[in-house]
């Protein structure tokens, strides 16, 4: 392709709900373009967006697809994101690196959650948008509803570019509201349309459009808008530079309506956004922090330094690591090699690969603008900032939401183990909402994603490519052990069994602490009864035994523990001694001062349709949680509620089953409080068991 000019080059996230039809809008795009010769489907298997095992097997998308789309003069780099809200980290990078997003909204089902998720984050970036309503073939389409609830939803600057022609089965082409050109098509999938003028039905609705749209054009000219409100006719050549303008200043998020699958509205959609969306030297500089971690600014200088952040890293089983890098600055050669400033590395590039699904063009040199792939950067991780040596600014760091489902693993063989932590860390370098650690309190590892599917293709992936197979359960809920009362005991440790004994003696009193304050030791000795020497060895052994638990294993906390009596032996007494004699005074003052059972509370807040919000609010009160309160947001709503770990794990699933997937929810710890009496019961009992079972 050579090299790219910079005010040619294009890029645009595709965002949508699931099953909105972002993957056949590519596809069209594709074959529009003259890249493919026939259109793939889903269905199918064949789209070149979705060719992830994975992806055929569950029919959906799971990872951002990049597609270099030349049209028209100009390249456009299409990154295809996944729809579902597991893998919404996904959508979370592609939004860091491009400069415009395309909202792909269903014309049977309008707005959705994640429909919701892509205008916010798109109004985070601050980049230009346009919604695309799709399948306006389908049986129960209605293009002027998803109008409105765009407006209502979003904003009032969501502006009709395009009328449909016909509706449902009948919908055969739009209108250009401006231009008032009405593009007939013939329906069998090919891009073959017939221009023609405005159907006299669509007629009154046309000029109506077009005053309003007119009105928003202005906006982002002052000498037009002057013109306009003297009541001057403003041509046709006027408005459409004056389009770009607002289209690119967010005065106006253009619609415009179409089916994939019919290939209708494509090559509309595919115009704008080579006629209306920035380029990437049109943009304002971006934020990079400096080393002292002030910020600056970045701007997107072809003549400026080399500057590029990797976005994705994917494991490909045929050619190994690919690094997904957008390049900000200036512009390099592959001679060159790249720096990586986080990691504080060169490291030498082979090509830099322009990508079309999974197939790849190496080219020798990309400039400001270009999204391409690198093969073989073995340091390179997601959110890293790629240089030329000697350059020290960061892009901040990408913000990913935290993992909401977990699973306890455990390798099923010893082979099996050996291998895990290789693949795990596979993993992790590749998908950055996922997390795995060891939890000490309870011995669990930890496997924990945005869901049940994500964990679900994150487990097949490690036995498919890394031969690790792996068995899941739910994880233990880490519990602790509080007091309710103060207490008093003795712990004394004597023992003689021939030459020198052990003896040591202390007296403890316990008093129930502010929750979060952990464990407060106080030296309340007088008069030298328990020797200096050795109270950093009470205090160790109480702070051991602690950690152990006492009703049920969990780690003993918010309590203050006085030293304040005891006694020693001159010889027999040492350190040894006065540590078991402090876990003995632990227990039994432990025990006497109204132990209970600790649990932790999430906050949790949860993004459904209106029409389920009955069902959310009492699947919560079922599940011991608390309602704290409701936003509306457009026409959906966000519960924020607390409610118990232990009644969370699961909720993923339910969630789905609850609104057919169309519900999401953030999950983040809040605190710890009392355990109901008969599920702390259980839970002591349980653990009872589990010790007898470890002895036997």
């Amino acid at each position: 392709m050579g090299t790219r000019k910079p005010e040619d080059i294009r890029t645009v996230a595709l965002l949508s709900h699931g099953g909105a039809g972002k993957t056949s809008l590519a596809e069209a795009m594709l074959f529009d373009a003259g890249l493919t010769t026939r259109m793939g489907k889903v269905e199918d298997k064949n789209t070149v967006s979705d060719f992830d095992n994975e992806e055929h097997k569950r029919q959906i998308s799971i990872s951002t697809s990049l597609l270099t789309i030349p049209y028209r003069g100009s390249t456009v780099y299409v990154l295809d994101t996944p729809g579902f809200s597991d893998f919404q980290g996904e959508q979370i990078c592609a939004l860091r690196v491009v400069d415009s997003a395309v909202i792909v909204v269903s014309g049977v089902h309008g707005i959705e959650v994640q429909t919701q998720r892509g205008w916010e984050g798109a109004e985070e970036q601050g980049i230009p948008v346009a919604f695309f309503v799709s399948k306006m073939d389908r049986e129960h389409a209605d293009y002027d509803k998803v109008v409105g609830e765009l407006k209502e939803s979003f904003s009032d600057r969501v502006a009709p570019l395009f009328v449909p022609i016909g509706q449902e089965a009948s919908f055969k082409g739009l209108v250009d509201v401006l231009s008032g050109k009405a593009y007939t098509y013939k329906g069998d999938g090919s891009k073959a349309f017939s221009e023609g003028p405005v159907p006299q039905e669509l007629e009154e609705v046309v000029s109506s459009l077009r005053d309003s749209l007119v009105e928003r054009i202005v906006e982002a000219d002052d000498e037009l808008m002057m013109r306009y409100l003297d009541g001057e006719e403003i041509k046709y050549e006027e408005l459409v530079p004056a389009l770009r303008k607002a289209i690119r200043q967010r005065l106006v998020f253009p619609v415009i309506p179409g089916s994939s699958t019919l290939n209708v509205g494509v090559l509309q959609l595919m115009d704008l956004l080579v006629d209306a969306m920035p380029s990437p030297v049109e943009m304002s500089p971006r934020k990079v922090l400096a080393a002292d971690g002030t910020e600056k600014e970045l701007a997107p200088d072809p003549s400026g330094p080399f500057y590029a952040l990797c976005f994705k890293v994917m494991v490909d089983p045929y050619v190994g690591k690919l690094s997904f890098i957008r390049v900000f600055s200036g512009r390099t050669t592959a001679d060159q090699g790249v720096f990586n400033v986080n990691r504080g590395e060169e490291e030498r590039v082979s090509a830099f690969r322009l990508m079309r699904g999974k197939e790849g063009e190496d080219v020798k040199e990309v400039v400001v603008g270009d999204i391409v792939a690198i093969p073989k950067l073995e340091k390179a991780q997601v959110g890293d900032t790629l240089s030329s040596k000697g350059q020290s600014l960061k892009f901040p760091p990408i913000t990913f939401p935290k993992p909401v489902y977990s699973v306890a693993v455990t390798p099923k063989s010893r082979a099996d183990e050996d291998k895990l932590g290789n693949a795990i860390h596979k993993m992790l370098d590749e998908d950055k909402t996922l997390s795995f650690v060891k939890n000490p309190e309870t011995g669990d590892s930890v496997l924990s994603g945005m869901g049940d599917l994500h964990i679900d293709i994150v487990l097949s992936k490690i036995k498919d490519r890394y031969k690790v197979d792996l068995e899941t359960r739910t994880p233990k809920v880490p519990y602790r052990e509080a007091i309710k009362k103060s207490a008093k005991a003795q712990g004394k440790y004597k023992k003689q069994t021939g030459g020198r004994g052990q003896y040591g003696d202390v007296w403890f009193e316990l008093t129930p602490g502010e929750r979060g304050s952990g464990i407060v030791f106080l030296d309340r000795i007088v008069g030298g009864v328990v020797p200096k020497n050795f109270i950093p060895a009470a205090e160790k052994g109480l702070r051991e035994a602690a950690a152990k638990g006492v009703l049920a294993g969990y780690p003993a906390v918010d309590f203050v523990c006085a030293l304040y009596d005891g006694s020693y032996h001159d010889v027999d007494s040492s350190e040894m001694a006065f540590k078991i004699a402090a876990s003995m005074a632990f227990k039994k003052a432990f025990m006497d001062a109204s132990p209970v059972l600790l649990e932790p509370i999430m906050n949790v807040e949860v993004t459904v349709p209106e029409e389920c919000l009955g069902d959310v609010m009492g699947d919560f009160n079922g599940r011991r949680g608390r309602i704290m309160g409701i936003d509306s947001n457009g026409k959906l709503q966000v519960v924020k509620a607390q409610c118990p770990l232990a009644e969370m794990f699961r909720y993923a699933i339910i969630l789905r089953s609850m609104t057919s997937g169309r519900g999401s929810f953030t999950m983040e710890f809040s605190h710890y409080e009392e355990t109901p009496a008969e599920i702390a019961k259980k839970v002591i009992a349980a653990a009872a068991a589990e010790r007898k079972e470890e002895e036997e």
